[in-house]
């Protein structure tokens, strides 16, 4: 193949990840129209259609699909090559990107990053925390670190723990003034410390296990946190009852800062994970940092 077929599978890729031409373009540094006469000449080329336009979209064809997926795999291979080749001393180099929830990034990362930096000044992390449902593959993430139950059907996935349980939580000073709830039904009638996912728009209903069954209840209340940390700050202070994962909030309760709730209610759930997508080339970088965590968990 010669070196302008290359460069056309390069920029059928980078038409997909960004979903349109004009963006494609932008990052290429080329105009639409030449980004246009591109696919044209390389589905020429392959004899068949890669790409579905419209004025306001653009997809691409199973064939599209494929051909993108085995070139990504195969500039992967030489993206990590060179940069193993330019190496110095044999040291191994290049990105990682990393997705990463906040708490497990507390628990498995925060801890983690410095020594690893340190035993390979040569690789740089990026990492981005938040709770959102990021899929990795289309957001270009090398790894994730998950709840096990929110991981993508189809992901490598190795659980860095064997599980974890949320229980609600309040101050002695709450309860001496409005009770404790005896079952999670009740919880209707307290004032709950809310809890939204970011990018959902419905409040997290609280989950509950009775005789085996999982059930929600959704709650109501004064306050409404996207971060569960903060809304047990808020119960601290008797502002409502709180739900946050155990291991979390017994510091707390073992100072008499907070009273458990309806343990009897609570079970274990997947805990997190490393994951990461099953097709995608993997470099000697992502290899490392994939070692380390799972090295250290």
């Amino acid at each position: 193949m010669s070196d302008r077929y290359y460069s056309d599978l390069r920029a059928l890729c980078c038409i997909i990840d960004r979903g349109s031409f004009v963006a494609a373009a932008r990052e290429l540094c080329v105009s639409r129209s030449a980004l246009s006469e591109t696919i044209r000449r390389l589905e020429d080329f392959v004899g068949v259609q890669l790409l579905n336009r419209t004025t306001r979209s653009v997809s691409p064809t199973p064939a599209g699909e494929r051909l993108a997926a085995r070139f990504g795999v195969a500039f992967g291979e030489i993206q990590s090559a060179l940069s193993e080749a330019g190496a110095t001393g044999g040291e191994i180099a290049g990105p990682v990107r990393v997705h990463a929830q906040r708490l497990g990034y507390e628990l498995f990362l925060k801890q983690l990053l410095p020594d690893f930096v340190r035993r390979f000044p040569r690789i740089s992390v990026e990492v981005q925390i938040d709770d959102a449902g990021v899929d990795i593959v289309q957001e270009r993430f090398d790894v994730g670190i998950r709840l096990g139950e929110m991981l993508d059907q189809d992901a490598i996935a190795f659980p860095l723990q064997p599980g974890l349980r949320q229980i609600a939580v309040a101050a002695p000073s709450y309860l001496e003034q409005h009770g404790a709830p005896l079952h999670p039904r009740e919880l209707r009638d307290h004032l709950c410390l809310g809890f939204r996912w970011p990018g959902h728009a419905a409040l997290y209903n609280w989950e509950f296990c009775e005789n085996g069954v999982w059930f929600s209840v959704a709650v109501t209340g004064p306050l409404t946190f996207n971060d569960q940390r903060a809304a047990v700050d808020a119960a601290v202070a008797g502002a409502g009852i709180a739900l946050w994962v155990e291991s979390e909030v017994q510091p707390l309760i073992e100072a008499g800062h907070l009273v458990p709730l309806l343990r009897e209610y609570s079970a274990a759930f997947p805990g997190f994970a490393l994951y990461y997508p099953p097709h995608r080339h993997r470099s000697t970088a992502v290899k490392t940092f994939i070692a380390a965590v799972r090295g250290a968990k």
